[in-house]
């Protein structure tokens, strides 16, 4: 699942929190800063718990203000890791 989340969302540890989180939850992916002031996360992993991360996503760490998340189904190939960029 490729997810975009809107909002005061660069400088407020969420690209670190997602990790923390899709981590616990035993996934793999990335979450990355886009030019446009969005986060960027690739999810891959059991749907239950790729469900669980995009719906954590919606309200981020504490220090963050998310205001939209967009998600769709990713081809992707699955890394190994969460990584973040």
């Amino acid at each position: 699942m490729r997810c975009y989340v809107s909002g005061r969302v660069q400088g407020v540890f969420f690209r670190a929190s997602t990790r923390h989180e899709a981590e616990r939850l035993g996934l793999s992916g990335y979450a990355q800063n886009l030019p446009d002031g969005r986060v960027e996360v690739l999810a891959c992993g059991l749907k239950p718990l790729v469900e669980e991360l995009c719906a954590w996503l919606s309200k981020g760490p504490t220090q963050a203000q998310v205001s939209n998340v967009s998600c769709e189904l990713a081809d992707d190939d699955p890394p190994p890791l969460f990584t973040i960029g």
